[in-house]
């Protein structure tokens, strides 16, 4: 089975057709399906979440199964079971697994001992079905994405690394990421996101300087300061980040008709001012939407009958 636990765990072409088919099941167009009739998906969240489980929850509602929601205290595994063994036992009742968790190899861990598809629903490493929205949204809005230049403002994040790996994917014409020195998007994933873009077209430029970045972009796209986790950093990560705060003056540096992003949940005031958010150049509430027909195309997918590693 196929699992989708980063946003390069499918090809450009696949990533393309599942923002196709996103379109179609926002639109209506053929999204009567039921891939999961009488099916079951177990959504294991370790982490706090609003759009991912709900989106999830309806999306497997939609697509006629039933989904079985569970925090990590409502499992064995506070009492030692090991995630193999969860993912083994899991793998019998159900048609896939989704996952929030902290560290990517606890994805991994349950992918590996799992004989059904496994979801990242989040880890501190990445967020793909996040990205997944991201170049829906995008796309909604620019028909050739070879001439979009997006810039991600802040904290080089799980949301920054799968919106670099997905954005190359999707080819569009250049990503810039602004963040403050040190808090820049690890080099493997960067180095990944590089070269994938040296084949869709995509160029790929990390700096430190905001307002230079964000001149003359399409889309200016920004995150939470302190991801889960590390709240204990979050005064001193405010001092850091003041300059990259997504407000007006920064919008004004950029393209005209200039799109706002942000994953949500917002702090209005630290990462984007609430002047911008609620402004004409935001599509945050559409980027929110979009993560239901996504999260439908993604379980459609994995749910096709195929052998692991096709």
């Amino acid at each position: 089975m196929r699992d989708f636990l980063s946003s390069d765990d499918v090809s450009p072409e696949e990533q393309a057709a599942l923002i196709s088919r996103s379109l179609d099941m926002k639109s209506g167009k053929n999204a009567k399906s039921k891939a999961l009739a009488g099916r079951s998906v177990g959504l294991i969240f370790e982490k706090p979440s609003t759009r991912t489980r709900i989106a999830f929850e309806a999306a497997v509602f939609e697509l006629g199964g039933h989904s079985i929601t569970l925090r990590a205290d409502e499992l064995q595994l506070d009492r030692g079971e090991t995630l193999e063994d969860t993912g083994k036992v899991l793998s019998g009742y159900l048609a896939a697994i989704v996952v929030r968790t902290f560290g990517q190899e606890r994805l991994e861990a349950v992918a590996e001992a799992s004989s059904i598809p496994v979801v990242n629903a989040l880890s501190d490493l990445e967020h793909p079905c996040q990205a997944l929205a991201d170049v829906m949204t995008i796309k909604e809005h620019f028909d050739d994405l070879s001439q979009v230049e997006l810039v991600y403002l802040g904290d080089g994040n799980n949301v920054c690394h799968s919106l670099l790996l997905a954005g190359a994917k999707a080819g569009f014409g250049r990503i810039r990421a602004a963040c403050p020195k040190g808090f820049e998007p690890i080099e493997p994933i960067l180095d990944r996101a590089v070269a994938i873009g040296l084949e869709t077209g995509c160029e790929i430029t990390v700096g430190d300087d905001p307002a230079e970045a964000v001149k003359g972009a399409h889309v200016l796209y920004t995150d939470v300061w302190t991801s889960m986790g590390r709240e204990s950093e979050q005064a001193e990560r405010v001092k850091v980040f003041e300059d990259y705060r997504l407000d007006e003056s920064l919008l004004d540096s950029a393209a005209s008709g200039a799109l706002v992003m942000h994953c949500l949940p917002a702090h209005r005031g630290q990462e984007i001012s609430s002047e911008v958010m609620d402004g004409p150049a935001s599509v945050v509430w559409q980027q929110a939407a979009n993560r239901l027909p996504v999260q439908k195309a993604l379980l459609e997918w994995l749910a096709a009958p195929r052998r692991r590693g096709q």
